[in-house]
């Protein structure tokens, strides 16, 4: 059995959830899970540290994107922190490489569109999407395509969106997906990245 870490995010920019916390917690099976600080400062640290006990042959790491319709199969890891938002330490993105000696960006090596279609086939609205933006989610996505890259390269690895949990979409009129659907997607591309890796 392909050992598998998922990683989720606790709730930031005052909301109580995050759908990628709630959706690692409900997940059966033999999965190694990790949620993550919404901390330029110590993201990475939790992130090196879950990778180096977990050694495990699969990385996935959720993330709640605001907007989204459906579930986002990211691409691209991007060498750039944005300046513009704040984290749950009150501090801004550098606005600068994440990584001054790494390459501008990494692709996710997990596969990505036959995980779309295999949630689409599911019943489930998924699509890939270019970049994981510019906050945290790319952040720790880049972090950890390097530190695969440098420590675990027979490892895939990548990031995945999540629209709101219901109850967040209440208070902003946005779309949303229930919580069982998003650990039914998650089973999914667990399961697609199993069979290749």
């Amino acid at each position: 059995m392909r050992q598998v870490l998922v990683t989720g995010f606790e709730p930031f920019s005052g909301s109580s959830v995050n759908p990628s916390q709630q959706l690692v917690a409900a997940l059966d099976g033999d999965v190694v899970k990790a949620v993550l600080p919404v901390s330029y400062a110590r993201a990475a640290d939790e992130l090196r540290r879950a990778v180096r006990e977990a050694e495990p042959d699969v990385v996935i790491c959720f993330g709640q994107a605001d907007g989204r319709t459906g579930i986002s199969i990211e691409r691209f890891a991007l060498n750039l922190d944005e300046a513009t938002t704040t984290d749950n330490d009150a501090a801004p993105g550098s606005g600068t490489a994440i990584d001054a000696a790494g390459p501008i960006a990494y692709p996710s090596t997990l596969p990505v569109d036959e995980i779309v279609a295999a949630l689409r086939g599911e019943g489930i609205p998924a699509a890939p999407s270019r970049t994981a933006g510019g906050f945290l989610c790319n952040h720790v996505f880049y972090v950890l395509m390097r530190l695969l890259e440098e420590e675990r390269p027979q490892a895939i690895g990548g990031f995945v969106h999540v629209p709101l949990l219901p109850e967040q979409a209440l208070e902003q009129d946005a779309a949303s997906m229930p919580l069982e659907t998003l650990v039914c997607a998650a089973q999914v591309v667990i399961s697609c990245c199993r069979e290749v890796a």
